[in-house]
């Protein structure tokens, strides 16, 4: 499904965005506490929206899934792209959960 693509790609950027934004809160905490903390809360609200597409991609595959089958190569497609957005979106947890 295009849809699906297209979703995975919005979702990539904001775990890109989020990363970027937790790394640019480590380098400054020490001399700019306050930009450090304004870079962290903007990577919370970047995983908050990679976690809201990621909601609306479960929904449209159940949706689909209830009147056709998904074809095997479909759906390793998905399983690939899940599993590596989600091992990025727990490296980036991981740093967020460790900035304080």
């Amino acid at each position: 499904m295009e849809i699906i693509k297209k979703i995975a790609s919005n979702i990539d950027e904001e775990l890109e965005d989020a990363q970027k934004y937790i790394d640019c809160a480590i380098k400054e905490k020490d001399k700019h506490p306050t930009l450090a903390e304004l870079y962290f809360k903007l990577s919370n609200e970047e995983m908050k929206h990679a976690d809201m597409l990621h909601e609306e991609v479960v929904r449209i595959i159940a949706e689909y899934k209830k009147s056709n089958e998904v074809p095997p190569a479909m759906q390793a497609v998905y399983d690939y792209i899940h599993e590596r957005e989600m091992e990025w979106a727990s490296k980036i947890k991981y740093k967020q959960d460790h900035f304080r």
